[in-house]
């Protein structure tokens, strides 16, 4: 590699140009499960994961089995964290035969200073994902991001700009547009098949809530600090907001980081779930560079909210059954049909999808066809299936549902400018980002 970088040719421009490419991989057999062995190839995707929790323990699975791709390096600020990454990274590539090169850090620089990763996976919580997306870009890394983008519209705004700029491919970690169940929902929109849609719905839960966990005691290898990041230093430590974990006996977390739930620190379901429900409905409406005009919260806000696009359509995040899906319904004058990742309904009986003899049976957050296209587009120097524009446009969407709830009234948003239309005391543009505290900046 350093003969050909001496040449002329870049780390980068031989990874996309390599002989042995990932050009039909999707296709082979058993390639969506976490149990085959890697399968070696001409050149090496060196991959750094940024956040070590159980998000990343699943990207983790994906990856690190992906053949042509080496994960090298993880970084995360709470120490126990890291020697489970560096542990299973070092276990899987000994059971496989492959020689393990792995090096953990406590700071997400020492990752992207490293000119020997090219890319690198980051699955914090959301109001450290745009500062350290861009500065990963500014090092001119390819970035998987997981999803929402960011925790602000202003802070969607800047990524998208240093994506672009500094040429990189960043990819959302909205895996739900490379699932065959969603991408047979929206073909179907989109082709007519429902005729006009008038009305949908894509339940997610509830918006976000003041914290009100109690305070306890920080574990010893946990820098607090570092996590908070911009967010105010007010901000007290519970446990919940990083599950604990153990190394001996092994125990991963048993619920999710509870950060997300909460308004100081998470946008709650809108922005978890939203970000790939609503992101659904976006897509099947032909909306990924645009978005709706006007928003409004139904009800008191702290349930539901409704969402209205020029064209007359209207989408809530209200429930379609009984059972609380998590998942969308389209309605058109037609018919209509109701898609999530357990199931698939339609009014049309020949609307449904193809029954796929044995189907991939694995846990959701284990299938990866979605990081193959990762892989794909960074080979190939080409958008992923959700490049960042995407990923801006629909957790926007979901941003501007909180902001009508937190200010309990109608909000008017122009998709065109990524202005609020007619906000004459400014208190939705003031939402549209925060005062990162001293010491914290963005870009």
């Amino acid at each position: 590699m350093k003969d050909q970088t001496k040449k002329g040719l870049t780390r980068r421009h031989f990874l996309g140009t390599a002989a042995v490419g990932f050009a039909g991989m999707a296709i082979l057999p058993g390639i969506t499960s976490c149990k085959q062995a890697p399968v070696a190839t001409v050149s090496e995707l060196r991959l750094g994961f940024i956040g070590l929790g159980r998000q990343a323990m699943f990207l983790l699975n994906g990856f690190i089995q992906l053949p042509g791709v080496k994960v090298v390096a993880g970084a995360d600020v709470y120490g126990v964290k890291t020697k489970r990454f560096q542990k299973r990274v070092t276990e899987y590539y000994s059971e496989n035969g492959i020689e393990a090169e792995v090096q953990i850090y406590e700071k997400f620089e020492d990752i992207i200073g490293r000119e020997d990763i090219d890319a690198v996976v980051i699955a914090t919580p959301d109001h450290q994902h745009a500062r350290i997306a861009i500065a990963a870009c500014k090092a001119k890394k390819d970035v998987y991001l997981e999803k929402p983008l960011t925790f602000t519209i202003t802070e969607g705004q800047e990524l998208r700009k240093a994506v672009r700029e500094n040429n990189v491919i960043l990819a959302v970690g909205s895996q739900q547009r490379s699932d065959p169940n969603f991408q047979h929902a929206v073909k179907l929109v989109q082709d007519g098949t429902l005729g006009k849609i008038t009305k949908a719905h894509a339940y997610v839960g509830a918006p976000p809530k003041p914290y009100d966990l109690a305070e306890e005691t920080l574990p010893a290898d946990l820098n607090w600090d570092a996590w908070l990041g911009p967010l105010p230093a007010t901000i007290h430590y519970n446990n919940e907001l990083n599950p604990p974990i153990s190394l001996d006996p092994p125990q991963d977390e048993t619920i999710w980081g509870a950060w997300r739930w909460y308004k100081e620190m998470g946008g709650g379901f809108t922005t978890d779930w939203g970000a790939h429900m609503f992101d659904i409905v976006q897509w099947g409406l032909g909306m990924d560079n645009s978005g709706p005009v006007e928003i409004s919260p139904i009800g008191d806000g702290t349930e539901f909210m409704s969402f209205t696009y020029a064209s007359g359509t209207v989408f809530t995040s209200e429930p379609f059954d009984e059972q609380l899906t998590k998942g969308v319904k389209f309605i058109g004058e037609n018919g209509w049909i109701e898609v999530s990742r357990e199931h698939f309904k339609a009014s049309n009986p020949e609307w449904e999808p193809a029954k796929v003899e044995g189907a991939d049976d694995t846990p959701y957050e284990t299938k990866i066809p979605h990081q193959i296209n990762f892989v794909e587009s960074v080979r190939e120097r080409k958008d992923p299936v959700v490049p960042v524009e995407i990923g801006h446009r629909t957790c926007t969407v979901c941003t501007l549902g909180n902001i009508a709830c937190e200010l309990k009234r109608t909000i008017k948003w122009d998709p065109a400018t990524e202005t609020f239309v007619d906000d004459t005391d400014g208190a939705a543009t003031a939402l549209m980002h925060y005062q990162y505290r001293e010491g914290w900046t963005l870009v």
